[in-house]
């Protein structure tokens, strides 16, 4: 059922939803920016109470994924204040936020499809061990666990084991150190990295599969680059890891020897030394970067890890080397990781990655007519036999696992099929939250 059909479809304040909403909601978007780019958009008109027609700058082939990405707010309601009391047509209403501590929503009266088969909702925010240890307590009937504790089971909870696309991987900072600076004055560039022979020597020395044994415990799968499993990867470009001896060749070859024996490998007057930057509070990560650096030690290069706060990342991951995550269903991840154009001092393109003959891959990919024309030219900025961003060309990132997102849940509670998920910005399990039901008195 959608509103069209219904004819009936309104905010959770009561007051109609129409076209204006949904044009209104997309001209701001185009204006202000976001977690949801619609900045290709001209501009949003309301045909009709019931049509939308939606006029792009340019041609884009992943416009499509804004239409079920961007949540449609009210005209009559949005200010300032409307992030912390928000009024919106889905299946919940907001009725408490204590910032920080919990999250209460009930099931809102005037939506337009069939009613919640849960009438109340209580999110908690908490660290993971204290996740964990409610769910134990009986005090959560839903816990979402890293994949060190689905190891463990609780009495009364059914462990779900969720295929993602939720990648770990290593950015490479691509530039030399130049004295190159971003808008707001971060360094770019690292000398080390900046070096094709070290960044495809790192590739070919790492384990994934050990990763996915010894650090996700067996809940994960190998990644060779940031769109693995899904319809526009490239499968030719995955290489044959876990080959040190290649990748001892691959530095030799590029002028890296260990000329002092001290175990690492030099070249010019310059150690193949890199810092390797996680978020300190993230227990896997610091678990595959601390394996990462074991792996590359044989072949002699050093990684030096250390865990700190992205208030700390975020100035130095244009110059350092950083365990990032991402992980998206739609292709414009892709784009924005590799785009040059992408390169503005943030989290989009950090390695400030340039190659032209990329960007007009990626170019092509935005702006074709179709999907399946789209596809090709995504598949072949991966890899075209003689180029491409992954291992065998530039070898921009070091890409290392995708993780399965791991969930404890009552028995009680029917949750459906979950989907498969992209990286964990929100709540991916809930989905489908309208359809779960508790099944016991």
């Amino acid at each position: 059922m959608d509103c069209e059909a219904a004819r009936r479809c309104s905010f959770s304040d009561g007051q109609p939803l129409t076209a204006k909403d949904v044009a209104y909601t997309f001209n701001q978007a185009a204006k202000s920016g976001g977690l949801t780019d619609v900045t290709v958009l001209d501009q949003a008109v309301a045909v009709d109470d019931t049509t939308v027609e939606l006029r792009l700058k340019q041609p884009q082939s992943t416009f499509v994924n804004r239409l079920i990405t961007l949540g449609i707010v009210p005209e009559h309601a949005h200010g300032p204040n409307y992030a912390r009391q928000p009024i919106g047509s889905g299946p919940y209403q907001l009725v408490q936020w204590d910032e920080g501590q919990q999250l209460i929503v009930e099931a809102n009266p005037n939506y337009y499809g069939e009613a919640p088969g849960i009438e109340r909702l209580v999110f908690l925010f908490l660290e993971e061990d204290a996740a964990f240890a409610a769910a134990k307590a009986g005090q959560a009937q839903v816990v979402s666990v890293p994949q060190s504790l689905a190891v463990q089971t609780l009495p009364g909870m059914t462990l779900y084991d969720v295929d993602s696309v939720d990648n770990r991987g290593l950015m490479f900072p691509y530039q030399p150190a130049q004295g190159k600076t971003t808008p707001d004055g971060d360094p770019v560039g690292n000398d080390v990295t900046a070096d094709l022979a070290i960044r495809q020597a790192v590739n070919y020395a790492i384990d994934r599969q050990a990763l996915v044994e010894g650090v996700l415990e067996g809940y994960g799968s190998t990644a060779y680059g940031p769109a693995t499993g899904l319809a526009w990867d490239q499968p030719s470009a995955n290489i044959e890891d876990a080959q040190p001896e290649r990748a001892k060749a691959i530095l030799a070859e590029g002028g890296w020897v260990d000329n002092n024996g001290d175990g690492t490998v030099e070249k010019d007057g310059l150690e193949a030394q890199f810092t390797l930057l996680y978020p300190a509070n993230d227990s896997i990560r610091q678990a595959l970067a601390l394996s990462v650096a074991e792996m590359l030690k044989p072949v002699g290069i050093v990684a030096q890890v250390e865990g700190k706060s992205w208030d700390d990342i975020e100035p130095a991951m244009h110059s350092n080397v950083v365990l990032f995550g991402w992980g998206s269903h739609d292709q414009t991840e892709m784009y924005n990781l590799y785009h040059s154009q992408s390169a503005q001092g943030e989290f989009n393109n950090a390695g400030y990655y340039n190659n032209p003959a990329i960007d007009s891959k990626l170019d092509l990919a935005m702006g074709a007519p179709s999907e399946a024309e789209a596809i090709a030219f995504w598949q072949a900025a991966q890899w075209d036999g003689q180029q491409g961003y992954s291992t065998a060309g530039d070898a921009a990132w070091a890409w290392l696992v995708n993780l399965d997102h791991t969930y404890f849940v009552s028995d009680c509670l029917d949750i459906g099929q979950p989907q498969v998920e992209p990286h964990g910005h929100g709540w991916p399990i809930t989905a489908n939250i309208e359809t779960w039901k508790w099944t016991c008195n």
